[in-house]
């Protein structure tokens, strides 16, 4: 039957890629069905442009799972040393930057040809603007009814990500297979994704739009993360922004500390020895903003007097206040903007070792579309490749 493969894979995105070309090479007939119009959508965009294809730190501690020890066994067997490897076999130029992100020197579209060259040579056949209408298990086959026909396989994975980015089409076709088989779907949100602030907030800080500062910024779970924070016309971004956003829950605060290398208890002390006379003001720029300074001082947050004025309480209160800089955002940007999907099919459902589900032979789930979720940084992407190489080892 023209029609019938071992494994069909649904997603043609960095996960999906990387099972079809494992799985080919093992000698399977594959393919990978997107209803995009070219693969590997998320990978072009991301990284701006550039993708963040992994991370030299990649661990299981850099993930957010239901079951913590899930990530284990698929990062081990498959690890950013073994990604790396494959890219430097296709001669891709990659730079190195801070806190071991890997990043295209040219552009995304280097990674997106590097997995489509690897399923050419495994014989994968790609079929691209399908959309998948139905999917019925009749034996031990999957049938699949889609908008480029109708198609058989022994073995279904779904690779189909989650629900960031609907404009590149991102639809939650995997949660609803999940559920149609009788398998968890734990609830989902947007993750690695900007703050947006209550009004009066943005009030307060409009004008602070493109200001950037190196922050720790800290959950009230006490996760903390050391990045930059970005104002925006709409709240806050920057690293720090996003990779807290995935610790931080509906009605939290998250506490800057807005000077995490200066005793400023100490620093005014010594600015009254020095620069007795110059107002707080003017002290205080030389180590933040004047514009988010001249805020604080117009709202009395910290006084508007010189330095050799300052009482000990206050010296106290202005470190504290800086120091602790709290904030309650009033939500996110959500999946518009977002870079992954928190939460998915439940992995206590899954093989960590081959990603089938427990309750349904020959069905598997891969990438975004799990509950894992890792921070900012080429950890997801390194996710995507582990999981879907220990897949289409399996299928």
């Amino acid at each position: 039957m023209q029609n019938k493969f071992d494994v069909i894979i649904l997603g043609a995105g960095a996960a999906g890629l990387m099972c079809a070309a494992t799985a080919g090479y093992q000698g399977k007939s594959v393919l990978v069905l997107d209803m995009g119009k070219k693969p590997g959508r998320k990978i072009l965009i991301s990284g701006g442009g550039r993708c963040n294809f992994t991370n030299e730190n990649a661990s299981p501690a850099n993930y957010l799972c239901g079951n913590p020890h899930f990530v284990k066994s698929c990062l081990s067997r498959y690890t950013q040393n073994d990604f790396i490897e494959l890219v430097d076999r296709h001669g891709l130029a990659y730079h190195h930057k801070t806190l071991g992100q890997l990043f295209c020197d040219n552009s995304a579209q280097d990674i997106v040809d590097i997995l489509l060259t690897e399923c050419d040579w495994a014989g994968v056949q790609l079929q691209l603007r399908s959309e998948v209408l139905s999917v019925t298990k009749i034996d031990e086959a999957y049938q699949l009814n889609t908008t480029s026909g109708d198609y058989v396989c022994e073995s279904l994975v779904v690779a189909s990500g989650g629900l960031t980015m609907p404009k590149l089409g991102a639809t939650p076709i995997g949660y609803k297979i999940a559920e149609q088989f009788g398998i968890k779907v734990l609830p989902t949100t947007a993750a690695l994704v900007p703050f947006t602030l209550h009004d009066h907030d943005k009030q307060r800080f409009d004008g602070l739009s493109g200001i950037s500062i190196d922050c720790l910024v800290t959950s009230e779970d006490k996760t903390s993360f050391r990045e930059n924070i970005l104002f925006t016309h709409r709240g806050l971004s920057g690293p720090a922004i996003l990779q807290i956003s995935s610790y931080w829950k509906a009605g939290q605060a998250v506490s800057i500390n807005l000077l995490p290398d200066t005793n400023l208890t100490q620093v005014i002390e010594n600015w009254r020895q020095t620069s007795a006379k110059k107002s707080l003001k003017n002290c205080l720029t030389q180590v933040l903003p004047s514009r988010f300074i001249e805020i604080l001082i117009k709202e009395e947050a910290i006084p508007d007097k010189a330095v050799n004025q300052l009482t000990h309480s206050e010296i106290n209160h202005i470190a504290d206040y800086l120091h602790n800089w709290t904030i309650k955002p009033n939500g996110t940007e959500g999946y518009r903007t977002a870079e992954v999907t928190l939460g998915g099919v439940d992995t206590d459902e899954l093989s960590s070792k081959t990603f089938e589900a427990k309750k349904s032979k020959g069905l598997y789930f891969i990438g975004e579309v799990t509950d894992v979720t890792g921070w900012l940084g080429g950890y997801n992407f390194q996710y995507a490749w582990s999981s879907g190489v220990a897949c289409g080892q399996a299928v």
